[in-house]
């Protein structure tokens, strides 16, 4: 089954190894814990939370990592720009070793940023 092929969040994560599973499963429960009330969704064929008619984040199984994207950017992000930077890979994304436990406080961190974003352009929009 191609990436092509998900509709949901549940298809998406059995069609990958046991291993890559379980890292899925666990960004995908420490999002939960954090925002209840986000819809979970297929988006550019990856997961995908959304919240308040807006996505938030995305993220993605590859042979050897966990795609997370997008990073806060700017200032919020140098708060934590230590932490990111070992996981750092294009500008606006970060990988996540399946070698190595999922960095779930560094997770959550993101994506409370992401959420104060989405929060904040959605603000400046609605002005």
């Amino acid at each position: 089954m191609g990436k092509a092929d998900f509709y949901s969040m549940d298809e998406y994560i059995a069609g990958f190894p046991e291993e890559t599973q379980k890292a899925l499963q666990e960004i995908r429960a420490a999002i939960k814990a954090l925002v209840p009330d986000a819809e979970e969704h297929i988006s550019y064929k990856m997961p995908a939370f959304k919240v308040n008619g807006r996505y938030f984040i995305h993220f993605s199984a590859w042979k050897n990592h966990i795609g997370m994207y997008p990073i806060p950017a700017g200032a919020k992000r140098e708060a934590f720009q230590k932490q990111i930077e070992p996981y750092r890979s294009a500008k606006s994304s970060l990988k996540f070793p399946l070698d190595k436990p999922m960095p779930i406080q560094l997770i959550k961190k993101v994506v409370k940023f992401r959420i104060a974003e989405n929060l904040k352009d959605a603000k400046a929009k609605s002005k």
